[in-house]
């Protein structure tokens, strides 16, 4: 059997209005010192977006998540800070900002396979919900359905 990992993750948020303080979450940043890993997946629901500001430019949206992948891989393609070590390029991602593109705080993991955790975090946290009709109940409860 395999050790298991222990991983650091942030979620990716896109956040339209920073006052309103509302957002969309968009894609997770998984690190693993031991495994010198660091990826990012971005996973952009642009209708999501446009239902909280529908006057997004998704143009320069689109442009900054496509940079923390690149800062992720690190080298000369990511700029200065694709020169840091893997860890600091990780902790420079997650640092707190109040601009349109956040993180959530850092949480901390442990799994066996580090891609099947991108994926895990990227359904339970990213993906929208869905729900079969067949799985929800036809009684009011307080102005929405409990799921069963």
């Amino acid at each position: 059997m395999h050790d298991r990992l222990t991983y650091d993750y942030a979620i990716i948020r896109v956040v339209p209005k920073v006052e309103r303080e509302e957002f969309v979450n968009v894609g997770v940043i998984v690190s693993c010192a031991s495994s010198r890993f660091l990826e990012a997946r971005i996973e952009l629901d642009e209708q999501r977006l446009l239902a909280i500001d529908a006057t997004l430019d998704l143009t320069t949206i689109r442009d900054y998540l496509a940079a923390i992948p690149i800062v992720c891989a690190g080298g000369k393609q990511a700029g200065s800070i694709g020169q840091l070590p893997q860890r600091e390029r990780f902790h420079w991602l997650v640092a707190p900002r109040s601009t349109m593109i956040q993180t959530s705080r850092v949480h901390t993991g442990r799994c066996n396979h580090l891609p099947a955790i991108i994926e895990h975090l990227l359904n339970t946290m990213v993906r929208p919900l869905r729900t079969t009709h067949s799985a929800m109940t036809t009684e009011p409860t307080g102005g929405y359905e409990q799921p069963k």
